[in-house]
C-alpha cells in the first residue's frame, strides 16, 4: 500500500471518529469503540511504519531540531509523525470527553474544545483545562 493510501485512510478514519467523538461525546459506548477500534488501528498502523520507515540511526535525530526537520522531509516519516498526531490527538479527545462528562461539564461546552483538539492538538487540550478550571474551581484536580 502507498503512503498516500496509509495517508489518506488514516486521515479518514481520524475524521470519521472526531464527528463521532463530537456528536457523541457523553456517550457511554463511544470511548469504547473509538479506542477500541480506529485508535488501535491508528497505534498499529503506526509501529509497522516505524519498523519500515525508520532505521536505529533516525532516533538520534530526535535530539535535534535539524535531525527532526531532516526527518520530516522523508515522506515516510513524515507520515509516521501525522499517524502520531492523530492517535494521540484523538486520545486527547477522548480524555476530555470522558473527563468532562464525569465531572458534568455540560457537552455544549466541549464542542470548541474538541473542534480546537482535532485542529490544533494542544490549544484544545488548553481549552477544555481552562473550562474544567472554571467548572470545579481547581486546576490540577479532575476527581471533584
Amino acid at each position: 500500500m502507498s503512503n498516500e493510501t496509509i495517508f489518506s485512510m488514516a486521515s479518514g478514519i481520524a475524521l470519521v471518529s472526531w464527528l463521532i467523538l463530537i456528536i457523541f461525546a457523553y456517550k457511554p459506548w463511544v470511548a469504547k469503540i473509538l479506542l477500541g477500534v480506529p485508535v488501535s488501528l491508528l497505534c498499529i498502523t503506526y509501529l509497522v511504519l516505524v519498523f519500515q520507515t525508520l532505521q536505529p540511526a533516525d532516533f538520534e535525530k530526535f535530539n535535534t531540531l535539524a535531525g527532526v526537520t531532516s526527518l520530516m522531509s522523508v515522506p515516510g516519516a513524515a507520515l509516521v509523525g501525522w499517524i502520531h498526531y492523530l492517535a494521540f490527538d484523538l486520545m486527547t479527545g477522548l480524555y476530555i470527553a470522558t473527563n468532562a462528562a464525569k465531572l458534568g461539564i455540560r457537552q455544549v461546552l466541549i464542542i470548541p474544545c474538541l473542534f480546537a483538539t482535532f485542529m490544533l492538538g494542544p490549544v484544545g487540550l488548553l481549552l477544555y483545562l481552562l473550562i474544567r478550571w472554571a467548572h470545579t474551581q481547581h486546576w490540577f484536580s479532575y476527581n471533584e
